[in-house]
């Protein structure tokens, strides 16, 4: 019967199935637990902060050095890491961010100097591997179809959720102590492991790199590759990035056409995934634990719960934009940062001024901010697969990346000092929730 529900689910299903027509998958899966698994470490390492150092340092420390690393991996290794073979790259990861949660699992629980510095160091290592991870994996996406990339989004934003969960129900509900679930958690990384050498189909990849050789090759207008491809060049395994072999004299000149390349990706792509991290995790870290209200108009008993809720509200938003790309697109980037910034100076302007009458609509507010984060995320990287050509493609994947990282270490930083302003600032105008939690 027309416009029954039957019939209304029979064309909702019909128009699924043509959404995901063609996607393999063992391909989602793979690129789904790698998004998981490669940002799972680094929302745990946040989630348990307060574990970690104790109440008299500033968590601001931990994010610090749980993005700085990654950062500088991220505005560094594109530029060499093609030279290594996936396979490689995965056992390289798994080893550093395994090795980083032992260290911090397994040093004793003392709250002097000495043993946080050596947690940090572990945190640092997770870090590296989360940045060459994000990097590698983003330009993995470019030797598959287009549900790699939406699969790879979706697990990212799984990550928050299902990070920041199952540290709160191991430490809250389960009554497990920090480290024996930080030992835990430190045998994350082998599902990437298995994801890649078991659940991946390998194929497109080898056949990837048997045609293009990797993204130093860079092809003329006729479609002819630059340099002569004689029979006597050899080439790398075939689950590397299989770079044909340089010369050594070539060698700057391909990093001068790396550092052309990612000039040109500045603007479109790099400045507005810069500003919508930035502008988010100032929110997060540095305003959103001054967005207070009187208790008995919140359905909280303890002034630090808005902290936590804020923070999950907003992991909602991501997971759900990040999982959005088979559905919606959006291809002007600028406008969803600029309502970032929006959202920045509004909240900023209500820690100030106190002019928003409920908690509720604050929570609205963060979960819109999750939104627009998650969807600059993917649609960043869905534009440069779909504009950028294939031959600059893997390496634009990987060096876009660093915009995220740069991001939270601006906002790191800006945090820090925004966070204790607007707590002073209630405090003198008579509202001293922040100091009370």
């Amino acid at each position: 019967m027309p416009g029954s529900p039957a019939s209304s689910w029979a064309v909702y299903r019909a128009r699924l199935k043509a959404v995901f027509h063609g996607a393999d998958p063992r391909v989602c899966a793979a690129f789904w637990l790698f998004g998981l698994i490669n940002n799972v470490l680094y929302v745990i390492i946040l989630s348990a902060a307060l574990d970690l150092v104790g109440p008299s340092v500033p968590k601001g420390v931990v994010l610090l050095c749980d993005v700085i690393p990654s950062f500088l991996t991220k505005l560094c290794a594109p530029y060499f890491i093609h030279k290594i073979p996936y396979n490689i790259r995965i056992l390289v990861f798994v080893a550093l961010s395994a090795s980083g949660m032992f260290i911090i699992a397994l040093t004793p629980p003392l709250q002097d100097s000495r043993t946080i510095t050596i947690k940090m160091c572990g945190v640092m290592l997770a870090s590296l591997s989360s940045g060459g991870g994000e990097l590698s994996f983003l330009s993995l996406t470019h030797y598959y179809d287009r549900f790699a990339l939406a699969a790879w989004g979706s697990g990212t934003g799984g990550a928050g959720l299902i990070g920041a969960g199952a540290y709160a129900v191991a430490t809250n509900s389960l009554h497990i102590n920090p480290r024996t679930s930080l030992l835990v958690f430190a045998f994350l990384p082998l599902i990437m492991v298995f994801s890649f050498f078991v659940i991946l189909p390998l194929g497109p990849l080898r056949a990837g790199h048997a045609k293009h050789g990797g993204y130093e090759a860079i092809e003329n207008e006729e479609g002819e590759e630059e340099n002569d491809t004689s029979n006597d060049r050899e080439h790398d395994n075939l689950l590397s990035s299989s770079v044909h072999s340089l010369p050594a004299k070539s060698a700057l000149s391909s990093f001068r056409a790396n550092l052309t390349r990612a000039r040109s990706l500045f603007f479109p792509y790099m400045l507005p995934l810069l500003l919508v991290y930035i502008a988010e995790y100032t929110i997060n870290q540095g305003v959103a634990p001054t967005l207070l209200f009187p208790l008995a108009s919140s359905p909280f008993t303890q002034y630090r719960s808005f902290y936590s809720t804020y923070n999950a509200i907003y992991q909602v938003g991501v997971f759900i934009s990040r999982s959005s790309t088979p559905f919606i697109r959006i291809h002007h980037l600028y406008m969803p940062s600029f309502l970032q910034v929006a959202n920045l100076i509004l909240l900023t302007a209500h820690a100030l001024f106190d002019f928003i009458p409920s908690y509720y609509i604050i929570c609205i507010i963060i979960f819109w901010e999750g939104l627009l984060g998650g969807l600059v995320y993917v649609s960043t990287f869905a534009e440069i697969t779909d504009n950028v050509p294939k031959e600059d493609r893997e390496f634009s994947l990987g060096a876009t990346s660093v915009s995220d990282s740069g991001g939270i270490c601006i906002a790191g930083f800006l945090s820090m000092v925004v966070e204790v302003q607007l707590c002073k600032w209630q405090v003198a105008h008579g509202r001293k929730y922040c100091k009370l939690q």
